[in-house]
């Protein structure tokens, strides 16, 4: 079956911004306290429960998957762009990293106790998310984690230009509230969420969601 032209789109894009990427996007040390504080959180209630490692996905050059791996979590990346792969693993040799797709994750079900898509679905259009949130459940353990974080709105951005470089992504800007039912609708329960106005160096609204998927109930 074909690839869809989106994701098609997003590897190209990123393979060109790689090296741009790191030079531009600061590390986690540099994000608001609120958002650092939410990833430290997400962190502490994984190794809490214990059922598995987190997959980064969208993972980038792989600083947020160190970040958190700093944080005492088993932690690997998954990302669609080559580059940015190859990228990952030179800087972070002792973590593992891998080429994917976060519609069709070559990751068995009930496998992971955390989830991380930080920034990192804005890119995909709104009929594919219940696929990718319904693939973030299916490899969760029953009591595991997702930590969603990303631009919110109701806008669709089509750039030419990314990183100082020519790209052709779209992003797709949700309501917070859809994004809520959208997780619920795939099984995962939203248990906390922030919401944060433009500031420093975003120039967007962004949120962060913490959902669970349930664990079955002791007879």
């Amino acid at each position: 079956m074909a690839e869809p032209s989106f994701l098609t789109a997003v590897r190209e894009s990123y393979d060109t911004v790689a090296a741009d990427y790191v030079e531009r996007v600061p590390p986690p040390a540099a994000l608001d306290p609120l958002s650092r504080a939410m990833l430290a959180g997400f962190a502490e209630l994984v190794r809490t429960a214990g059922p598995g490692p987190v997959a980064d996905l969208g993972c980038g050059p792989g600083r947020v998957t160190a970040h958190l791996a700093g944080l005492g979590v088993s932690a690997f990346g998954v990302d669609l762009s080559p580059k940015m792969i190859g990228l990952a693993r030179r800087a972070y040799p002792d973590l593992r990293f891998t080429e994917g797709s976060m519609t069709a994750l070559e990751i068995g079900g009930d496998e992971l106790g955390g989830v991380l898509a930080w920034y990192s679905t804005h890119h995909t259009p709104p009929q594919w998310l219940p696929a990718v949130f319904a693939e973030f459940h299916r490899t969760l353990a029953p009591g595991g984690y997702l930590l969603w974080g990303d631009y919110v709105g109701d806008e669709r951005l089509q750039p030419t230009q990314g990183y100082g470089r020519p790209v052709s992504y779209e992003s797709y800007l949700l309501p917070l509230e859809r994004v809520v039912g959208l997780l619920e609708q795939a099984g995962l329960l939203v248990t906390a969420r922030l919401e944060q106005e433009p500031g420093g160096r975003v120039n967007r609204p962004h949120a962060c969601l913490l959902a669970r998927k349930p664990a079955p109930i002791p007879i």
